[in-house]
């Protein structure tokens, strides 16, 4: 049935938050992993974290890039889950497997050329050896953790979003312990410095793909008839699952690369200005990080409902997780202009990076009130398996009124005076705005028509009888 009764807010809310909390922890307990790296390569040396930190910059677009097409598995399962057509998603699953395979091998050798990039952009030459020693180390990690990255997004689109969480919890102190023992050299292993995070977090890709395999052990995770049997690479559901996924891959790429392209030029203004920066975008990271879990979570149960054909609960559920990351964003922001000394206190004691800082704190406020709903709206249109248009909105969002907004206002090419780190803040809610009333848009379009939702949701099959 596509009509429902009207439902309340929190009982619209609820199922997401059951299945959202734990991929909040998730994202934590995964920058958890992360600060670790970050923590323990500095003080090892400065030049260890640089090259270790510039090590992460090109890889974690590349990584996203690679594995954001799997992403394509949590819409695909959570419809299949709500038609009670789950012994089906283990074809997708060994489909996707196959893309990962192409995808994880096209990632290992980009990264083995890492050293000449950073060499040829002009990197000091130690630095950029750490960076690439580092990540010929990760690199061994690669397939593992794109694998794992699948399963992960199958146990999630079932509605099981518990199993990542352990996951990441074990690893978190498993990931500093290997980092102990091969960036300091001890219990009998090389020292090797910054250069040790890669080889520890490539052991810890695979130590996460077997814990994986614990969980795939389970009843929920048998009914999708994974094991059942072997399949070769079969081209048309591999096209289909790589049209879903790249737009979704690309999005969160050309955010990722557009942040990257901004503390470039940021860098240029000054240390003071790039400091400020990072701690700015740091903080607007953890508060984003919620409305980006919940956001998902919503994804998944928009997904299941139009699976099970309950399309008013799923256009519902849609506008009540609007309301969820408004609400949220503004009570954010108030705490954000209220303790922005306090926060910014905790990374740092430099007056004059304290005085840039609080000023960005202001924008952050208003800046994630777009953020977090745009991050939402987005994942609610992933529910509906609408990935291309989001992706195009982003495209133009953040290329062509992003960055050329912000440099303009930076240099002072628009207005009486440069605003320098303001004028690229200012870009970024300009243009986050744009995607938001954008996604917005889309969304009342794609969740009152019936007819186009049945189509996203059909197989190659069934689209043909509704055409």
């Amino acid at each position: 049935m596509a009509h429902s009764q009207k439902t309340s807010l929190i009982a619209l809310l609820k199922p997401v938050a059951v299945m959202g909390w734990p991929m909040v922890l998730t994202q934590l307990f995964i920058m958890g992993t992360g600060f670790i790296d970050t923590a323990m390569a500095g003080r090892y040396s400065a030049v260890d974290l640089a090259g270790v930190s510039l090590g992460g910059n090109l890889m974690w677009p590349l990584f996203f890039l690679a594995t954001g097409i799997s992403m394509a598995l949590m819409p695909i399962t959570s419809q299949l889950h709500g038609a009670n057509r789950v012994a089906e998603v283990g074809h997708q699953l060994r489909q996707n497997l196959w893309l990962c395979l192409i995808n994880s091998t096209l990632l290992i050798v980009a990264l083995q050329y890492a050293t000449a990039l950073f060499l040829y952009a002009g990197i000091e030459l130690r630095t950029a050896q750490i960076a690439g020693d580092y990540l010929h180390g990760l690199s061994f990690g690669i397939p593992p953790v794109i694998f794992y990255i699948s399963f992960r997004y199958v146990l999630e689109g079932l509605g099981h979003t518990r199993p990542p969480m352990i996951i990441a919890a074990s690893i978190l102190p498993l990931n500093a312990l290997l980092n102990y023992a091969l960036i300091y050299g001890k219990f009998g292993f090389p020292e090797l410095g910054g250069v040790g995070c890669g080889y520890a977090t490539a052991l810890v890709f695979w130590i996460e793909l077997g814990f994986m395999l614990l969980f795939l052990r389970k009843p929920y995770f048998k009914a999708t008839q994974f094991f059942a049997v072997f399949e070769g690479p079969q081209l048309q559901t591999m096209a289909k699952i790589f049209r879903l996924g790249l737009p979704i891959a690309l999005t969160v790429f050309l955010e990722m690369a557009l942040f990257g392209v901004i503390a470039l030029f940021i860098a240029k203004i000054g240390v003071i200005e790039m400091a400020a920066h990072s701690i700015a975008g740091n903080l607007n990271w953890m508060t984003y990080v919620i409305p980006m879990a919940i956001g998902n979570a919503a994804s998944i149960r928009i997904g299941f409902l139009i699976g099970s054909d309950n399309l008013d609960a799923a256009r519902d559920t849609g506008w009540a997780m609007l309301k969820f990351a408004i609400a949220y964003a503004l009570t954010v922001s108030v705490l954000l202009v209220a303790l922005r000394y306090t926060l910014v206190g905790v990374y740092t004691t430099d007056a004059a990076v304290t005085a840039v800082a609080v000023v960005l704190l202001l924008f952050i406020a208003v800046y994630q009130i777009v953020d977090d709903t745009q991050a939402v709206l987005v994942s609610a249109l992933r529910g509906y398996k609408d990935t291309t248009v989001p992706m195009l909105i982003s495209l133009i969002s953040y290329w062509v009124l992003a960055l050329p907004i912000g440099y303009a206002l930076a240099e002072g090419i628009v207005g009486n005076t440069p605003l320098g780190v303001y004028g690229y803040w200012t870009g970024l809610t300009l243009a986050l705005a744009v995607v938001a009333v954008g996604a917005g848009l889309r969304l009342r379009y794609i969740s009152s028509n019936y007819q186009r939702i049945r189509q996203l949701r059909a197989t190659e099959t069934e689209q043909a009888t509704l055409q």
